[in-house]
């Protein structure tokens, strides 16, 4: 019977060390991904305070409804490890149950057959009752041998029933512990639903988002392709009436035409001699397109004969050198623009709010022309093109 109730209480513990361990790595693991879904909802909080739809809030959405997978896995393995252990607690309560029931009836056995015989066992008399002192001696032993083993069996039965309160009482905690992981299971199930369907609503929101702004960059990269178009024919109109007016001085031999040739030749000359020191027209934050053919997002391709600098809303803009306003025009995109001319060499400055010269006006270095015009988005974005006769020239080669 000993080595029954010791096989039991191996029975019982020998899987729980592993199974504590498996338990505290998984809670490790929980709090691990809460934690990681907490980070992924502060950044998609800031991502939302956008007024667009943006990747960043669709690739914040994705790895949110990934780890919250994750958290719901862990989650289940936890419950599938404490039913493992719900179990094992059922069975050991069963079998310990057993074992008080097997020690209650041979107890029971033992008390009532020593009641039945109470007359047949006197002690003296089986004492007395004997052939010499050794049987004596062995009926003695046995007396105070068989009252300690019903000791011992009360004592057992009281043990177990000791240990059947204590695993009792742990299997209604794992049942209170289960039902609380069900309702976070549930709970995390819930929130997963709802972030799938706010992924479903935000990929729809984003893909009509691209298409529209997809169609405003193609329509913002045709204006800038007219642009291109309208700044190379107003260039080549002002090289022709250059041309007319050169050669119409030169046919009524004025005297005039030598001094203005020369003016002419001289801040050709001086506009030369600053290349590389010419002062920027505008501060900027950054570059967005730089001198050259380029790809553009709609797939086409376009000329960038100038340079585009990316402004504040308003930022002013200045003449980088002495010249003349040739012309002011109206750009495709209903912004205004100023041509000044140095000699040979002409500065175009485009997408202006508002111009502050005229033609016909002289201008010096770092007057003011105007101020940069502000694009619907709240961005503003200033083109800036340098060119020698009808040949576009690359800015940075000439601004400081």
């Amino acid at each position: 019977m000993l080595a029954l109730l010791v096989f039991s209480s191996c029975l019982l513990f020998s899987t729980l060390p592993a199974s504590a361990q498996t338990k505290k790595q998984l809670e490790k693991d929980k709090a691990k991904v809460e934690q990681e879904i907490k980070k992924l909802n502060n950044d998609l909080a800031k991502a939302k305070k956008n007024s667009r739809t943006s990747q960043q809030q669709l690739n914040l959405l994705e790895k949110k409804i990934a780890e919250r997978t994750k958290l719901i896995n862990n989650i289940n393995g936890q419950v599938n490890l404490l039913n493992v252990k719900m179990s094992q607690t059922e069975d050991s309560i069963a079998l310990i149950r057993t074992q008080i029931d097997s020690l209650k009836l041979e107890y029971g056995r033992v008390v009532r057959a020593l009641y039945n015989d109470r007359g047949n066992l006197d002690k003296l008399v089986l004492l007395l009752d004997t052939k010499n002192y050794n049987y004596a001696y062995l009926r003695t032993k046995y007396f105070r041998d068989y009252s300690r083993y019903r000791r011992r069996q009360a004592a057992y039965i009281r043990q177990k029933e000791q240990e059947l309160g204590d695993i009792s009482l742990d299997l209604q905690r794992q049942q209170r512990e289960q039902t609380d992981l069900l309702v976070q299971q549930r709970r995390q199930k819930d929130e997963l639903s709802k972030e799938q369907k706010e992924q479903q609503q935000s990929l729809k929101a984003s893909k009509q988002q691209e298409k529209s702004l997809q169609q405003q960059i193609a329509k913002k990269e045709q204006q800038k392709k007219q642009l291109q178009q309208q700044i190379q024919k107003i260039i080549n109109e002002e090289i022709a009436k250059a041309a007319r007016n050169k050669k119409g001085s030169t046919a009524t031999g004025s005297s005039g035409s030598t001094t203005t040739s020369a003016a002419e030749v001289a801040l050709s000359n001086d506009f030369v001699t600053n290349k590389g020191r010419l002062p920027w027209p505008c501060y900027y934050n950054k570059v967005s397109r730089e001198y050259g053919k380029y790809t553009h997002a709609s797939g086409g391709q376009n000329m960038n004969n100038g340079i585009d600098l990316i402004c504040k809303a308003g930022a002013p803009v200045k003449a980088v050198f002495n010249g003349t306003v040739s012309r002011v025009f109206t750009c495709p995109n209903g912004t205004q623009g100023v041509i000044v001319r140095h000699g040979e060499y002409m500065t175009v400055y485009a997408n202006l709010a508002n111009v502050a010269v005229s033609e016909g006006k002289s201008v010096s270095t770092n007057q003011h022309l105007g101020t940069v015009y502000p694009a619907e988005d709240g961005t503003a974005e200033f083109s800036f093109q340098l060119w020698k006769g009808t040949t576009s020239q690359n800015p940075r080669q000439w601004l400081r």
